[in-house]
């Protein structure tokens, strides 16, 4: 596979046996176009074929790991639109079932989509001044990854905090609650997951690979046909993101509040 990801907003680095794959879209807030989201599950890919490579460490620039979806549905010209559709744009679950380690190196706002790709990962290390918020539910979006897979990360009763309030939170109450497992100093974040990478391909590869399977069976079914149907026939998702690009109130919202 090449190392072109279909997009020039995901650049891809290799450093020995580790590659880099760095959200790289900072006029958009590194929000994920449909390319973005595939050329995600193509880095996972390329690491899983490439015998010269062993693990995929994801970052971003800037202040910004990734929001999530571009909710303008904006798209770069030099793109190549995936040629498949709906869940199998997604790389959540690539991400997931990798047999190469996949780390998360979260260097700053990390919310929706972002988030996920930084919950599936095997290690997710963040910086000290990451934030996070799981946002879907202002969208009228019923995310089906999130609702299969908080709640084994942080248990049932804070994933429904987090999914029903969707506030934001930072990184040390992230890594208390158990929603990441590594916090550290803004400027030492590439350093510590370039060595949770090492760490990781220091323990024999089929093993974990059958450690890995057993514990993604807590994640439980992801409907995405639940999701997927909402996103195509329900009126709330259109009008949570024409409330967000209009920057007001879904017409859910009491006057009051």
């Amino acid at each position: 596979m090449s190392d072109d990801l279909g997009t020039p907003n995901l650049r891809l680095e290799r450093q020995g046996p580790i590659a880099w794959c760095v959200i790289d879209r900072p006029g958009a807030r590194n929000a994920f176009t449909p390319a973005m989201y595939f050329g995600l599950k193509r880095a996972v890919m390329l690491v899983n074929t490439d015998p010269e490579l062993r693990a995929l460490v994801i970052t971003g620039v800037g202040d910004v790991f990734a929001p999530g979806g571009d909710l303008g549905g904006r798209h770069e010209p030099e793109e190549s639109f995936p040629d498949v559709g709906g869940q199998d744009v997604l790389p959540f679950l690539a991400i997931r079932d990798s047999q190469a380690p996949v780390i998360a190196a979260v260097n700053g706002i990390c919310q929706a989509g972002g988030l996920l790709v930084a919950m599936m990962a095997d290690i997710a290390v963040a910086s000290d001044r990451a934030t996070f918020r799981i946002p879907e539910l202002l969208r009228g979006i019923p995310d089906a990854t999130y609702a299969a897979a908080l709640p084994a990360h942080v248990g049932l009763a804070m994933a429904r905090d987090l999914l029903f309030s969707a506030r934001s939170f930072d990184a040390a109450e992230a890594l208390k609650m158990g929603l990441l497992s590594r916090v550290v100093p803004h400027e030492d974040l590439r350093d510590a997951a370039s060595e949770a990478a090492r760490q990781v391909l220091r323990t024999a590869p089929m093993a974990r690979a059958q450690v890995k399977r057993m514990l993604n069976e807590r994640y439980g079914l992801i409907d995405y046909q639940t999701m997927f149907w909402a996103l195509e026939h329900s009126e709330e998702p259109r009008e949570g993101m024409r409330a967000f690009m209009e920057k007001r109130p879904p017409t859910w919202v009491h006057p009051d509040l």
